[in-house]
């Protein structure tokens, strides 16, 4: 898997995992979501990790769970299709996004909205 890093914070602007998983487009619509949670900051959270217990969640559950706006600390977001784990998203202490990929195409337009990303 190969990776890009970035800044959480834009400016004034946080990128949330809804953000992330929007722009993942139709590559992250089919893939079923496995979250671990650090610290609990929302009572959302709670939920996520309920529904990402045992066979995980689809992209819309989870898309709902974090919007609108939450901010996560230290959270690692696993996407599988079937049993290949093929995209990982990790946010340090709300500052930094790491995200690992199969597809280098999920990189590539990553790259574009966040020019400032560097290869991990």
């Amino acid at each position: 898997m190969k990776g890009i890093t970035f800044r959480a914070w834009r400016g004034k602007h946080y990128v949330t995992l809804a953000e992330l998983l929007v722009r993942l487009g139709s590559f992250g619509l089919d893939l079923t979501w496995r979250v671990e949670l650090d610290e609990i900051v929302d009572p959302r959270c709670v939920e996520i990790e309920r529904r990402s217990a045992d066979s995980g969640m689809d992209t819309l559950t989870l898309l709902s769970l974090t919007t609108p706006f939450l901010q996560l600390i230290d959270a690692e977001v696993c996407g599988f299709a079937g049993d290949d784990l093929v995209l990982v998203l990790t946010e340090f202490d709300s500052s930094l996004w790491d995200v690992r990929a199969v597809d280098e195409r999920v990189l590539s337009e990553l790259r574009l909205h966040y020019p400032a990303a560097e290869d991990l």
